[in-house]
């Protein structure tokens, strides 16, 4: 009987014709059969002697399943091979030909056996490879570099020793021996055999020199010797049958030829696959060349044997030991794979997103809120905080407010208090925010809100970010800018795919033009598809006004009253002490008294000096004007006073007219206000009287 711990090479075969050349190329009669295998072996073994070698040939078509049981049975397997029949893929730069063999050889860092049907097809872009199968050990490797160095010299006489096998076992001389040449035929490749019609494929394609591929005839010398290539070989779980199919893969990745074991086994057993060449992987399959190509294969394979050295072939690790530690870098790599996809689609995922951003452009309102809060004194607009209109509309879903009142009363304070407090609590949805500033021409239009809300819903919300990426591919990917009426589908898109919102508009009386903006809030509030909490501040300007009022209920509309503000300013002083209390020292307290205006001369020379320095001429002609008026101006009247000038002719010219008349109060914040109604016929010149200040004519 024979001991299966002797057997060191391991020969794989699909199929009977593939394992009955590999047994005729034994040394000797073959083994005696083993008594017993491994309980869950269901292979088929031939046992003999191949140059030196104790050699195992197993057929199953299943390869995977063949190596596993293999390794059980015979545990001292060192080296092991893949040897059949394949389809060859002929190109002007390798001329392959019926009865040719093929060797796995690495290609570029390739294993030499690539899965063909493991990748993916790209239109305009070819095949992309995206997996190479392990690739033989190095004592393989070195074997066949020297197989090939001795074949280059002395050339080859597989074919010889073919011949001389079969004139032993005759009656397999017509299964097994070489076909005549004029059965060699590559048709080009819109030559297609017809489908389930019965004979020859000479009798049914024909073999008109048109239909054919022209080759050259080859030397003397080829003749003799049976061609060996090396290099590529494709398998996959399809039969290639495409000639057009496998002219890209040929041409596109240098393959050779094409099978379908190696795929299942490459990745269990590090093996050599040698391939002969029986078809041209194309729909005129020939059977008559399958038994010469087995045999050519396993002729060459005994040939490899003989270059490696027994006791170098023992020495050799256990290719179960091979594989386990194989399995366990695969597991490791394959956890390393799963992090850096994660990684690499967080890296994609962040490059996309600043993409977004970049075409959006929208401004960043955040500088807002912090300059406000950084003006607030600690525990001002609690009145409004703790106030039950801000309560109610925290409490319900679909809710309206609008915060208005006289300027420089503290409602842009007051916005960055509310989103304070809305940061800190809970229960609040996503919070949205935007400060409209005249000073700022990306933060006054509809525009110019719709992009900002965006951005951060867009970044809050991973959930809710499929309207815009839709939106970037329909404006051909970016390279087009979206229209404020589509910024308004993408937004109102976004808001009603999350549960809740909140959204904070700062100064609408800041923005232009205010009708498109109105009218979109309008279709935000009345729109009930999403729950969306809206607050607003702004003045009492006519036409904001006007459109509020025409859908808001009279509850939904606070007016900050002066008894607030004073409430604000009673908690500023009160914190003014309180700091002048926590100087201890007579230097600290100095400075700190030194830090306050003493006079009120002072005082309104701080906020002159705050006054920026390209608007103090129109200051100083407003004030003027203002002061030496003997009544109180509209602003109509001022405008217009403000446009005359004396030393050109005509004095007067209405495109010399400030664009924006409100301006006025901005460029002399705190020192001018403009009122809704007479202030009792009273002038600068008899406020100041009553004030008991001193007024000069």
């Amino acid at each position: 009987m024979s001991d299966p711990a002797l057997y060191t090479v391991g020969w794989i075969c699909a199929i009977p014709t593939k394992s009955i050349a590999a047994s005729l190329s034994l040394d000797g009669e073959e083994h005696e059969r083993l008594a017993y295998v491994s309980t869950n072996d269901g292979n088929d073994y031939t046992l003999g002697e191949m140059a030196g070698h104790n050699v195992v040939i197993a057929v199953l078509p299943d390869g995977e399943y063949v190596v596993k049981d293999m390794h059980s049975s015979f545990p001292n397997i060192r080296v092991g091979f893949m040897v059949g029949i394949a389809g060859g893929a002929p190109t002007s730069k390798n001329d392959i030909r019926l009865g040719d063999i093929v060797v796995s050889s690495p290609q570029d860092g390739t294993g030499g056996v690539l899965q063909y049907d493991y990748g993916k097809m790209i239109q305009g872009q070819g095949f992309q490879q995206t997996g190479f199968l392990n690739q033989p050990s190095t004592l393989i490797r070195t074997a066949v570099s020297g197989l090939k160095a001795q074949y280059k010299k002395k050339g080859n006489v597989i074919e010889t020793k073919i011949k001389t096998i079969l004139d032993e076992y005759t009656e397999l001389s017509e299964e097994f021996g070489r076909p005549d040449g004029d059965k060699d035929r590559l048709y080009k490749a819109d030559v297609v055999h017809p489908a389930e019609v019965e004979g020859t494929c000479g009798d049914i394609c024909g073999t008109q020199p048109e239909k054919l591929v022209e080759r050259r005839a080859r030397t003397l010398r080829e003749d003799k010797r049976t061609i060996i290539h090396y290099g590529t070989i494709a398998s996959g779980s399809w039969l290639m049958k495409d000639a057009h199919a496998r002219d890209l893969h040929a041409e596109e990745r240098g393959v050779l030829c094409f099978e379908m074991e190696a795929a299942g086994l490459m990745n269990h057993l590090p093996c050599l696959v040698v391939r002969g060449i029986c078809d041209y992987s194309d729909s005129h399959k020939n059977k008559d060349w399958q038994g010469y190509a087995a045999m050519a294969a396993a002729a060459y394979v005994k040939d490899l044997l003989t270059r490696m050295v027994p006791s170098r072939v023992e020495a050799e690790a256990k290719l179960k030991e091979v594989i386990d530690s194989m399995s366990q870098k695969v597991d490791t790599i394959g956890t390393t794979i799963q992090k850096v996809h994660v990684d690499v689609g967080e890296l994609r995922m962040q490059e996309h997103r600043r993409r977004m951003i970049k075409w959006l452009s929208p401004s960043d309102p955040s500088t807002n809120y912090n300059k406000a809060l950084e003006q607030r004194q600690e525990g001002t607009g609690l009145w409004f905080i703790h106030g039950d209109a801000f309560k109610q509309w925290k409490q319900h879903s679909n809710s309206f407010l609008w915060l208005h009142g006289i300027p420089g009363c503290g409602k842009t304070v007051l916005s960055s208090t509310i989103i304070e407090h809305l940061k800190r609590g809970t229960n609040v949805g996503v919070l949205l925010y935007f400060y409209f500033d005249f000073n700022h021409t990306n933060k006054q239009t509809l525009d110019n809100v719709l992009r900002s809300l965006i951005k951060q819903l867009y970044r809050k919300r991973p959930d809710a970010r499929k309207p815009l990426d839709q939106s970037w591919v329909s404006h051909s990917e970016g390279s087009q800018q979206p229209s404020t009426s589509s910024l308004q589908s993408v937004l109102q898109a976004m808001l009603n795919m999350i549960d809740k919102v909140c959204i904070v508009l700062d100064a609408l009386d800041e923005s232009t033009p205010r009708c498109d903006l109105l009218a979109w809030l309008q279709t935000l509030v009345t729109n009930k598809s999403a729950a969306c909490q809206l607050l607003v501040t702004a003045r009492r300007e006519e036409d904001i006004k006007s459109a509020l009022q025409s859908w808001t209920h009279l509850e939904d509309r606070i007016a900050i009253q002066q008894s607030d503000v004073d409430t604000d300013i009673e908690v500023y002083v009160t914190h003014e002490i309180e700091a002048l209390r926590e100087c201890y020292y007579q230097r600290t307290l100095r400075k700190a008294l030194a830090d306050l205006p003493e006079t009120l001369d002072e005082t309104y020379h701080r906020i002159l000096k705050n006054i920026l320095e390209e608007s103090l001429p129109d200051a100083t002609t407003i004030l003027r004007l203002l002061a030496w008026s003997e009544r109180p101006l509209r602003i109509e009247e001022l405008i217009d006073a403000m446009a005359v000038q004396p030393d050109e002719s005509p004095s007067f010219c209405v495109d010399n007219r400030m664009p924006e008349p409100r301006d006025l109060l901005r460029i002399c914040s705190s020192l001018v206000v403009l009122v809704q109604r007479p202030i009792l016929g009273r002038t600068m010149r008899q406020c100041a009287e009553c004030c008991g200040l001193p007024w000069t004519s």
